[in-house]
């Protein structure tokens, strides 16, 4: 008996487990794909006072990034250091008149909206707000004195960046967020607050204010909230205070940090059905700050030395797959900021990509084809597959299929059968990410319909089938 269980372990942990098998109906459309691989911040450039002439506009352009968050750009001296995005930032006075021009510092946040916008192709997400103070002196993590004068301020920031006042621009930014995070200080805002010092009922007022406001000068524009650190008692309180006093709310922000998609997705679908259940079914639900992380104590070396890994591109693939088949509308990635421990796209020292960095670019391909369509995976109880497939109007097959172990015991490689249809007879390729290879092409070939790959506990492989 015990050589049998000893043989039986021996089969878990090394060599090649046994198949799986993939099945692909590229004729079922299921629905589009989702702009999944969105981040927070912009690209780099060569600016000399970094110490680094370096900069990332070619790969992060090439990545095709959806979205980019402005969200803690104030932290990164890249991006313009504390002048930058900041209310406090871009309006240091708050004691001078909200509709002078004179008394705004758009120069260097300019400077940054403008690289994301020409240099890195994204769409700009823009938060309205603070970045977060774990450090040093409390400039804005506490409300603002006049809650309708920070309404009025950020009113005239959209009129800069869409409008053209104050030698603005034309930019058409859609997304506007109110804050960050208000609720991650509920148990000690009267202390040393990060993000928000005031009760959740000052913020609920705040919210208001400045939702209304903004809602009625730009009836078009998307402006939501709350950046839900994850509370999701806080969120239900909040969505039903808006909801009882009818406030609008273009989309609901929330954040997540793990290392089980599965606990992403989950949430995913417990925030769509809390914003339902008070009314905002018209809302987006969208997760705008999410990363690989075990804990925040005892784990947090291991997890931010995960975050720029092969497994940190395994996550992110996966969370991509399996958020896309729930009810989240958009996804943004925390950090594309140079120099942060959370930045698993690109190096600190030379910002070339990192393996993370394959698994969004390869999901900008998913994005341009547009339509998914059905996948199912067969096999083993225990799973660790996610796989997302779509189809391009020319009847092009791309598929990211995607192995993710967070077990570290787990060092098997595993074969998988992909099945395309007995009637495809075109060409296939395949680009691998793993322990040796970064988006690397490898021989693949279809045999009556059928792909056989190997892959190892950790790797994400896009094929393409024409």
């Amino acid at each position: 008996m015990k050589r049998f269980s000893l043989f039986v372990l021996m089969l878990l942990t090394s060599g090649t487990l046994f198949a799986q098998e993939v099945i692909v109906n590229r004729q079922e459309i299921v629905g589009k794909i989702k702009p999944m691989n969105g981040v927070n911040n912009g690209p780099k450039g060569p600016e000399a006072y970094d110490g680094q002439n370096t900069d990332n506009y070619q790969t992060y352009r090439a990545a095709r990034f959806p979205y980019a968050r402005t969200h803690d750009a104030a932290l990164s001296e890249n991006y313009g250091g504390s002048q930058a995005v900041d209310i406090t930032g871009i309006f240091p006075d708050f004691s001078k008149d909200a509709r002078n021009p004179k008394n705004y510092n758009f120069a260097l946040t300019d400077r940054y909206i403008q690289r994301i916008i020409e240099i890195g192709g994204s769409e700009v997400f823009f938060r309205m707000g603070q970045s977060i103070e774990n450090h040093g002196q409390k400039k804005g993590a506490y409300p603002p004195k006049d809650f309708k004068k920070w309404a009025v301020i950020c009113e005239h920031i959209i009129r800069h960046y869409n409008e053209g006042w104050a030698d603005g621009f034309h930019y058409n930014i859609e997304y506007w967020e109110i804050w960050n995070e208000p609720d991650l200080d509920r148990y000690d805002w009267w202390t040393s607050p990060k993000t928000w010092g005031g009760p959740a009922e000052l913020y609920y007022e705040f919210y208001t204010t400045a939702a209304r406001h903004l809602k009625e000068c730009f009836p078009k524009l998307k402006i939501g909230g709350p950046a839900l650190a994850g509370y999701e008692d806080w969120g239900e309180k909040f969505l039903a205070n808006m909801a009882e006093n009818k406030v609008p709310m273009d989309f609901f922000s929330w954040h997540i940090y793990g290392t089980k998609p599965e606990d992403l997705a989950s949430k995913a679908v417990r925030m769509r059905a809390l914003c339902d259940k008070y009314g905002y079914t018209e809302a987006e639900s969208i997760l705008n700050e999410w990363n690989y992380i075990k804990n925040w104590t005892s784990n947090y070396e291991y997890s931010v030395a995960t975050i720029p890994s092969v497994k940190g591109a395994a996550f992110v693939a996966a969370t991509m797959s399996a958020c896309q088949d729930v009810a989240v509308d958009k996804l943004m990635y925390y950090d594309a900021r140079p120099y942060t421990l959370f930045n698993g796209l690109f190096d600190f020292h030379t910002q070339k990509p990192l393996p993370p960095y394959y698994s969004f670019y390869a999901w900008s391909y998913l994005n341009r084809y547009g339509k998914q369509v059905k996948v199912d995976i067969k096999g083993e109880k225990t799973n660790d597959l996610y796989a997302t497939a779509a189809v391009s109007e020319a009847g092009s097959m791309r598929l990211m299929l995607t192995r993710y172990n967070d077990d570290n015991n787990v060092i098997s490689n595993k074969v998988v059968k992909i099945h395309i249809g007995d009637d495809f007879s075109g060409e296939v390729l395949g680009y691998i990410t793993d322990s040796g290879r970064a988006y690397t092409e490898i021989p693949l070939e279809a045999k009556a319909g059928v792909i056989e790959v190997t892959l190892e506990p950790n790797a994400v492989l896009m094929i393409v089938a024409m």
